[in-house]
């Protein structure tokens, strides 16, 4: 079978990082160019030091689209827009961009942009040209709540508590990602605010016609470098028993979410593009805990699943990865 020819754009920040790793080992997948005006001319292991003995690419500073069959964006928030204005990819290029430049309906700048939940949009992203990879907050809290949004049964406010790695924040060091600030440390950022939020609700009202619920979320800093972990709780009359038979069924044919009927941790899921689910009632409140790498899952991993679904390959082509559980 003729290989998926990648280039990828941002490629020397962290999602472009795992991204490249997931790539080399695509069985149909080949890297054409890694672009970076930071990093051009540098070997790409001197920039990500895991892919020592993998790769011996070159970052490039150079853009030639002739030779691709899809272009991943992962620059940071709106440089995506800005590429896009600045250079002019081939109509038959597919675009994946993992910013949340195009996530919102109505930003496509001239491209039309499918919302790349792929759990929730498979049959939208089959038929798609270009995707907007999901946050990665957004992807762990919808994975929680789309069976009960499939089935109209958010009919109340909702409160999420979730807590992310270090990575979240990206490569670029600020005041609360270095080690000194973040080490033995935990905080609120964003409380009621976070920019996700917006794609989340984007969401809940197509697949819950007339949702208005409110939705109350808390995001907090982990002493972490990976991973999101997400309570979510709210008043619902499913039995415990209802709820959990509403989450296998909509997910058993989804091969990266998996409903435990055990307690679920953060290592369960770190470096694999799965999401773990714990359903559980406490009085009148369902209580969905989700679990989730950063990364992976909510970024790179995600992404890969993406352009598999778009060049009509099996969505879990290169994605079967070990969980690092020690």
């Amino acid at each position: 079978m003729k290989k998926i020819k990648v280039g990828v754009v941002g490629s020397a920040g962290f999602t472009g990082g795992e991204l490249i790793s997931l790539l080399l080992h695509h069985p149909q997948a080949e890297i054409v160019f890694l672009h970076s005006t930071s990093n051009a001319g540098n070997k790409v292991y001197d920039v990500h030091k895991d892919l020592i003995g993998e790769t011996e690419f070159t970052f490039t500073d150079v853009l030639d689209d002739s030779g691709i069959d899809v272009l991943f964006l992962c620059s940071g928030h709106g440089q995506s827009v800005k590429f896009l204005e600045e250079n002019e990819i081939r109509d038959n290029v597919k675009i994946i961009d993992l910013s949340q430049d195009f996530r919102l309906a109505g930003s496509q700048n001239g491209r039309p942009f499918t919302y790349g939940l792929v759990e929730g949009e498979r049959d939208e992203i089959l038929k798609a040209k270009n995707v907007a990879n999901p946050g990665c907050f957004a992807t762990c809290i919808q994975l929680g709540l789309l069976p009960l949004a499939k089935h109209q049964k958010l009919n109340d406010e909702i409160h999420i508590s979730a807590t992310t790695g270090s990575t979240g924040a990206g490569q670029k060091a600020t005041a609360t990602t270095h080690f000194s600030w973040r080490n033995n440390n935990f905080s609120i950022y964003k409380a009621f605010t976070h920019q996700h939020l917006k794609e989340i609700t984007q969401s809940l009202k197509k697949w819950q016609k007339g949702f208005d619920k409110e939705i109350n979320f808390i995001p907090y800093r982990g002493n972490f470098t990976r991973g999101i972990l997400a309570a979510i709780y709210l008043n619902s009359d499913l039995t415990e028993e209802e709820a959990n038979q509403l989450f296998k069924n909509y997910y058993k044919d989804h091969p990266f979410v998996t409903v435990s009927d055990g307690e679920i941790d953060l290592k369960m899921v770190v470096n694999t593009n799965k999401c773990i689910l714990k359903v559980e009632k406490h009085g009148s409140k369902l209580l969905i805990t989700s679990v989730i790498d950063n990364l992976v899952k909510g970024a790179s991993g995600q992404a890969m699943q993406n352009m598999n679904l778009l060049f009509g390959i099996d969505e879990a082509t290169g994605l079967h990865l070990k969980p690092v559980t020690f």
